[in-house]
């Protein structure tokens, strides 16, 4: 199988040119902590990774909740003030949400319908 690309490059000629980017805008632009351009290159590291996935077909609900994990990790850095709970129910809504969307009418059951029924004990 051929590398996936986008924009015609590698995924990690794109992580790495957002890393340089990333680091120029930290020195010449506005002052940003350590914490923050790792989170920002952990982000788009899972955005990569979530073009990835759906690019190959292979594990979208693994990308997408990653990705969802990193961008609310930014945002706790950045200053959104989430409780546990609120953060918790988020990232289960947006599990479920690509559960809906990504899985359920890409999956087939390996039985037919009517294979499933209970057989009854017989003494």
């Amino acid at each position: 199988m051929q590398t996936p690309r986008i924009f015609g490059r590698e995924p990690s000629a794109i992580l790495g040119l957002v890393a340089v980017v990333v680091q120029f805008f930290s020195a010449f632009v506005m002052d940003v902590s350590q914490d923050t351009q790792m989170l920002v290159n952990a982000v788009a590291a899972a955005a990569v990774g979530l073009a990835v996935a759906w690019m190959v077909h292979d594990g979208v609900i693994a990308a997408v909740t990653g990705f969802a994990q990193a961008a609310l990790a930014l945002g706790m850095n950045l200053g959104l003030g989430w409780s546990a709970d609120r953060q918790a129910a988020v990232m289960a809504g947006i599990t479920v949400v690509a559960q809906f969307w990504l899985v359920r009418d890409r999956v087939t059951a390996p039985v037919s319908a009517g294979a499933g029924k209970p057989v009854s004990a017989v003494s």
